[in-house]
């Protein structure tokens, strides 16, 4: 394979919403510039990208994928990735292995809401944006609208850098040429209008260009810096099924897209020191895993890593924060796809893949100090099922499988809940019912479901003295004999658990004493008002009596569980319930519906904004147990225009008619389970 610099390599990621086909300009791409001999189609099934069967089904990529191309001496890695806000985690990982985050908005359809997210975190990230306008040729497309609402939202940095003429048959390139034609707008303003953009991120040259001595080679010299610096946002026009534009955007690629000289640069921190990484292949190895997945077929588990500098070949040892004795990495192989293809070298600027490590999305390699880079910010999931096997035995399986796609998705989660619930959480049902179909279909392991269990808590507001409890058993031989006297009193939320001993002198052995607290520790799990586990309370060991013959561990436990049980229902016990901190986007025109949905789920607003586009953001806090079905409920408020995120705040009081609900619930439950 030939080898290139760090400054011959364009890392891409197509992002954007579902069906403004990314996957399409992928296989366009990869068709126009003689990678492939074939151009690869979604609605045909035949894309070279999108392999699994759950893609194929859906007609919609449910992960990344990566690909390369060559292309005038320069080397192209692209991230095609998944358009559904369900499987936003690949995507925003794909942002933390290239330089430019190339947004795909389809001309019939227009701005959505992933084109929004997407866009706002590639910004954040700090990484250059284009903006590609598809699917020209639709008959109800409205190209001009298009691009005006992407000014509109994004600002007016977004410039067309070529404009559709011939009626959406071809394009016409506005930076080199001042006049031509164009279906819409003007070639003439569109030079201008780029120019400016370009310079306005250098002073020295907005003032030759408003001194009228700027040469366009010099112009040509600073796109890159005002891509990397958001300062000009490309937008480009393509037909990706048609063949419009897609020579035009291998060449854009070239001038407009910065490498990973010139683009963000990375910084790696080890331990308190944070230094640049600096691109360059003879600086010491650094990457960063970016993507993980299993081939169904031969059950390899591979990685695809970013390389920020130095080189990687096969003979050396690596390290990482979590291995800092050495690794060998093995077959370095390049991605197209689902092919793997090995390589002798990876260098600085590349992307690359390892097979069969024990490394995670967002771990980095060294080959010298290990250390950490900073990842995109993902979204915290908090969609959730609880899932229990329908077959006996399976119980391991399906913890390791469902480990497997907590490797591959950043935003799918797998724990145990309240009461031993396996849990699952994620970005919504499509995704965790994509996971559930996988394991079936894949794994053949089945699996029943339900909503989980509310995390609520148990704890008290009032205070009991002098409560005492015996336990005495006694079955012919040694018996079992514990005396324990308490107080029970609350602590300040967050402070949890304690016990203090106030025994003085020997009215229970010491060893006893530990009994007692670990009796009472038991306890604290199971909860005693309705199961639940039960938080910020102090514990007074006051008095109590031993046996010489009889008393004995379990004695002193069963105890001090019988004492804290009493004690606790005397306590004036309350229910604590998670309150979580809501944040709704949803079109300006459904804001007074989504507050009143929000009001009617005991929801207390905390604020709103106006953003571009004609959208708000709406923030509430909001008890945990009244979003179940939110994720429906605003996607038919809004029709299917709404996003939200959800982050947990704090713990409230339950209202004392809920609580008794709550309370009625749990003793019909251990009923049942006694019946």
């Amino acid at each position: 394979m030939a080898s290139y610099e760090a400054g011959q390599y364009r890392n891409i990621a197509l992002v954007g919403h579902n069906g403004s086909g990314k996957t399409s300009l992928a296989e366009a791409l990869l068709h126009k510039s003689g990678m492939t001999n074939r151009l690869g189609s979604v609605a045909d099934k035949t894309s070279h990208l999108d392999v699994s069967e759950e893609s194929k089904e859906k007609l919609s990529s449910l992960d990344s994928a990566v690909c390369y191309l060559t292309h005038k001496g320069h080397h192209v890695n692209i991230v095609d990735t998944p358009g559904s806000t369900a499987f936003c985690g690949p995507a925003i990982a794909a942002l933390s292995a290239v330089e430019c985050a190339v947004v795909v908005v389809s001309a019939h359809a227009g701005i959505q809401v992933t084109t929004r997210r997407m866009y706002e975190r590639a910004r954040d990230y700090g990484l250059g944006v284009w903006f590609v306008v598809n699917h020209i040729d639709a008959a109800n497309a409205d190209v001009p609208a298009v691009v005006g609402a992407i000014q509109e939202s994004f600002g007016p940095q977004c410039v067309p850098l070529n404009l559709p003429s011939g009626k959406g048959k071809k394009v016409t390139d506005c930076y080199r040429s001042e006049s031509g034609e164009a279906d819409f707008s003007s070639v003439a303003d569109a030079h201008t209008a780029i120019i400016e953009a370009i310079v306005g991120a250098d002073d020295a040259l907005m003032e030759k260009y408003l001194g009228g001595e700027l040469d366009l080679a010099e112009v040509d010299k600073a796109a890159v810096k005002a891509v990397g610096q958001g300062a000009f946002m490309p937008i480009l026009f393509t037909n990706s099924t048609g063949d419009v534009g897609v020579a035009e955007f291998l060449d854009a690629l070239l001038a407009f897209c910065p490498s990973p000289v010139a683009g963000k640069r990375r910084a790696l921190v080890v331990g308190e020191t944070k230094h640049e990484i600096e691109p360059s292949k003879d600086k010491p190895f650094v990457a960063q895993v970016f993507k993980i997945n299993t081939d169904p077929k031969s059950n390899i588990k591979y990685l695809c890593l970013r390389v920020h500098s130095g080189k990687l070949t096969v003979d050396m040892s690596v390290k990482t924060v979590h291995e800092t004795k050495g690794i060998r990495p093995g077959h370095v192989m390049r991605v197209q796809g689902s092919e793997h293809k090995e390589m002798e070298t990876a260098v600085a600027g590349d992307i690359i893949a390892l097979a069969k490590l024990d490394l995670k999305i967002g771990d980095v390699v060294c080959a010298d100090k290990p250390g950490t880079i900073a990842m995109p910010k993902f979204p915290q999931p908090m969609f959730s099922l609880a899932v229990e096997s329908k077959a006996r035995g399976d119980e391991d399986k399906i913890g390791v499988t469902l480990k497997r796609f907590m490797e591959e998705d950043p935003c799918f989660i797998n724990e145990r809940g309240t009461g031993g619930e396996l849990i699952i959480r994620g970005m919504g049902e499509t995704q965790l019912r994509a996971y559930l179909t996988r394991m079936a279909k894949q794994y053949k392991l089945d699996v029943s479901t339900k909503p989980p269990r509310i995390p609520y808590r148990e704890t008290i507001t009032g205070m009991a003295k002098d409560i005492e409890y015996t336990h005495k058993k006694q079955t012919g031989g040694a018996g079992q004999y514990g005396k324990v006297v308490i107080n029970l009193l609350p602590a300040a939320r967050g402070e949890g658990y304690e016990f203090v001993d106030k025994i003085f002198g020997g009215a229970i052995d010491q060893p006893f004493r530990v009994s007692t607290d670990k009796g009472i520790r038991a306890q604290l799990t199971e909860g005693v008002l309705a199961g639940f586990p039960i938080v910020d309370v102090k514990v007074e060991l006051i008095d109590g009596k031993t046996h010489p013959v009889d008393s004995k561990d379990i004695a002193f436990q069963i105890a001090g569980r019988g004492a804290f049980k009493e004690a606790f229902m005397k306590s004036k016990p309350v229910l604590l319930e998670p309150i979580v901190n809501v944040e709704v986007m949803c079109p300006a025109d459904n804001v007074g519906d989504i507050t009143g949905d929000l009001a009617s789920r005991r929801g207390r607003p905390q604020g709103q904004e106006t953003v571009p586009g004609g959208m708000a953001v709406i923030k509430a806090v909001v008890p945990l147990a009244e979003l179940a079905d939110y994720n429906s409920r605003l996607s038919s408020i809004t029709g299917g225009q709404g996003s939200y995120s959800m982050e947990f705040s704090h713990y409230e009081v339950v209202p004392g008619n809920l609580q008794q609900q709550i309370v009625d619930a749990h003793k019909k439950e251990v009923a049942a389970a006694h019946a």
